[in-house]
């Protein structure tokens, strides 16, 4: 694969995996009943965490992180060299 091409496709990577970490973000966390402590108190309603979509979505978001710095950076890289290469005075 050439240069430009990986760094493109490691940006587009980093966008796919950013967007499968919002998607598990929205799935980590449901409601439950909780039953009353005593008896003639209101139910309540509690937060309750799934850890392994936690640890995907944090997964995916370092991925991201990571591919997009890669990606970037090495885009950027090849602009810079490619027009100091091609210079002649």
């Amino acid at each position: 694969m050439t240069t430009p091409v990986r760094h493109v496709a490691q940006a587009v990577l980093a966008v796919a995996a950013a967007a499968g970490a919002a998607l598990s973000w929205l799935q980590v966390r449901s409601l439950v009943d909780v039953a009353p402590v005593t008896e003639g108190q209101p139910a309540t309603v509690s937060v309750v965490y799934d850890p392994p979509m936690m640890v995907l979505t944090l997964v995916l978001a370092t991925a991201a992180g990571v591919l997009a710095i890669l990606g970037i950076a090495g885009l950027r890289r090849g602009t810079r060299f490619t027009a100091v290469d091609t210079y002649t005075p």
